[in-house]
């Protein structure tokens, strides 16, 4: 591990915890040459997962690309980072947890979309005006009925 501040290789472990149910490690160091502290963070690197464009391209699966779009979703919203951070191991975890090394950008939407159900209806129905691309006001207000519904404890 580089210092980054005099860019030594040379550093030590002072202090190690575990984070996020034992997934992450939270290292604080101190660099042998300057004696700089600074912290990193440690996860196990899962197999390589692509995600399948609705064009048809592929990239890699990017952890941050969706807790952005989540964080874009609650923007303004009293829900705190570390919510929105647990909502995306477990949406990774689940991602994960099915085996296949290709996943559909749908398939992620929709396990959001289930997250933020969960966490913000308000934010939800941000992110599902834009997700599914309501074509007209109706379809919007027939979804926010339905959630009406579901609070009220009445069927759909």
């Amino acid at each position: 591990m580089r210092c980054p501040r005099c860019n030594e290789t040379g550093t030590r472990v002072i202090d190690s915890r575990d984070l996020e149910g034992g997934s992450t490690i939270r290292r604080r160091r101190e660099c042998e040459a300057c004696a700089y502290r600074f912290t990193t963070y440690e996860r196990p690197e899962g197999a390589r997962l692509t995600v399948l464009k609705r064009d048809g391209s592929r990239q890699e699966f990017d952890r941050n690309k969706l807790q952005a779009g989540l964080l874009k979703a609650l923007e303004k919203r009293p829900v705190t980072l570390e919510r929105v951070e647990q909502a995306v191991d477990e949406i990774e975890g689940s991602i994960r947890s099915r085996g296949e090394a290709e996943i559909s950008s749908k398939e992620i939407g929709r396990l959001a979309t289930e997250a933020l159900r969960d966490i913000d209806q308000l934010a939800y129905i941000r992110f599902a005006s834009v997700y599914h691309s309501y074509e007209d006001i109706d379809t919007l207000k027939r979804e926010v009925d339905r959630l009406m519904g579901q609070r009220q404890g009445t069927p759909e």
